[in-house]
Order: C-alpha cells, then sequence, then structure tokens
C-alpha cells in the first residue's frame, strides 16, 4: 500500500507526500534535542531508522497519512505534518505538526495554515469524526497553538513522560470534533 498523492495548498504553504529526498533533512531536524524533547521518539533516529518509519509507516500503513510541509512559493521543504493512529471504526486520528526549517517548531504564519488544511482534509477527505493530539506539558509552544485551532484539552495523565534530566512531566490529551469546525 502506497499513500495516495496527495497535494493540500493553502497561500503560504503546500502539504505534499513526503519523498526519499525529504528523508535525511527530516532526521535531522528530529534529532535537534530542542525537537526532541517533545516527541515521542526519545532516541537520536539513524538513518536506517528513518529508513525504516518511511517504508513500513509513510509508504505502507493504512493508519498513518504524513505529508511534507513546504512553501507554496518555493517549495522549501519547511516540516512535517500528519494523522498518525488512524482508528477507522471509530474514525479519529493523532494530529502532528512541526516545523523544522529555521528552527521555528511551532510559528505563527506556517503551522496555523499547515493546521487548516490537515483538519480540512481529516475532517472532509477522510471523513474521520475525532482528531486528537497528545503532548508533554512542557511543550508550551503546542499548549497555546492547539486551543487557537480550535482543540480543547481533554485529560491529563500525570507524570507519564519521563524527560532526559529524569523527572516527570505531564501528558496532556487535546481533541477537536468534526461538529465543532
Amino acid at each position: 500500500m502506497t499513500q495516495p498523492d496527495t497535494i493540500l495548498t493553502g497561500k503560504n504553504v503546500q502539504l505534499r507526500n513526503i519523498d526519499l529526498d525529504d528523508l535525511e533533512v527530516l532526521r535531522q531536524w528530529r534529532n535537534k534535542p530542542h525537537f526532541r524533547k517533545f516527541f515521542r521518539e526519545y532516541r537520536d533516529i539513524s538513518t536506517a531508522m528513518q529508513q525504516k518509519w518511511y517504508e513500513n509507516t509513510v509508504l505502507a500503513d493504512d493508519q498513518v497519512r504524513m505529508f511534507a510541509i513546504t512553501a507554496t512559493s518555493s517549495q522549501k521543504l519547511l516540516g512535517a505534518c500528519g494523522l498518525c493512529y488512524i482508528d477507522w471504526r471509530n474514525l479519529s486520528a493523532d494530529f502532528s505538526i512541526y516545523i523544522g526549517a529555521d528552527d521555528l517548531y511551532i510559528d505563527d504564519k506556517y503551522a496555523p495554515e499547515t493546521a487548516k488544511l490537515l483538519l480540512k482534509y481529516g475532517f472532509s477527505e477522510l471523513k474521520l469524526h475525532r482528531i486528537w493530539a497528545e503532548i508533554y506539558a512542557i511543550d508550551q509552544a503546542k499548549r497555546a497553538f492547539l486551543p487557537k485551532i480550535g482543540f480543547v484539552l481533554d485529560g491529563r495523565h500525570r507524570e507519564a513522560h519521563r524527560l532526559e534530566n529524569g523527572t516527570w512531566t505531564d501528558c496532556l490529551f487535546y481533541g477537536l470534533l468534526a461538529a465543532e469546525q
């Protein structure tokens, strides 16, 4: 199974399928410690791990729709986003996004437009009922961002994630329903 050739275009960003040429840059961004602390994968990602993720998840997993975020005008790679852990029975998916270019992570220009395109795709094209996000309480950028794009804090798991320094942080769960769009 391969992902459909999906291109979603906005004023400033375009979402397209991730291709082989994107993998090394995405891997370098994901391995930056100031980004990695916000991701489930806490270890440095090797080239082999990245290739395996691409082949087994991006290209072959029906429960994942991952996209490269590019600048509409220049096609410059900006980051990655996707809908993961898609539950086709309950029509729900996990929302994922980061802007790696220029160390932006979550910004006021590319991230909101990317989110709007991805949410529209999830609700309109995939016919999802609910899109959710799990983040760590230390991720102040996404804690501010998610409510701005319509997500509601559904709950928290206290001290559920151990940080590199041995301290604990909560996992926060946000949700957005199709009817809330």
